[in-house]
């Protein structure tokens, strides 16, 4: 099994009870960022995970897909969270940097949570929008999407 074929399965398979396998794959100095944290080291990055599993009703991660060469790889992830029939997805990019070790040095998430949180939030959610509408480019009725549709598209 490569080294990115054991983080996604670590990351697929992550609960609390899970998380120290995940925290092996980590290098000790490895930093995590996501659009809420900017840490450095297994320890650091347990805590991200823990305050996770505190703040979310049944997290999980699902890779779709990966995309990659020697030492960098493109995770593309949905997160589900929440209680069944209430259930949120975020979907978002990883940029994993593994050394030669196979241990992970770097991971850097990217996803939008303005569109795929906060714009969920009663009034926060309806300002956002209006502002996303007014700076955005025009565009017709049928290529708006709201604040649940994290799909993306590639057609005209």
């Amino acid at each position: 099994m490569t080294a990115v074929e054991r983080y996604i399965e670590a990351f697929e398979g992550l609960r609390p009870d899970t998380l120290d396998a995940l925290l092996v794959l980590f290098d000790d100095q490895a930093r995590f960022v996501d659009p809420f944290n900017d840490v450095r080291g297994q320890s650091a990055i347990r805590a991200v995970f823990s305050h996770m599993f505190e703040q979310c009703e049944r997290p999980r991660f699902r890779v779709n897909e990966q995309l990659g060469d020697a030492g960098v790889w493109y995770l593309h992830w949905t997160f589900t969270f929440g209680r069944t029939g209430h259930e949120r997805r975020i979907v978002g990019v990883s940029r994993v940097v593994f050394g030669p070790d196979g241990r992970v040095r770097e991971h850097i998430d990217f996803w939008d949570p303005a569109r795929q949180i906060y714009e969920s939030i009663p009034l926060l959610g309806r300002l956002l929008r209006a502002l996303r509408r007014r700076l955005g480019s025009a565009r017709d009725e049928q290529s708006t999407t709201s604040p649940s549709d994290t799909s993306f598209s590639t057609e005209g």
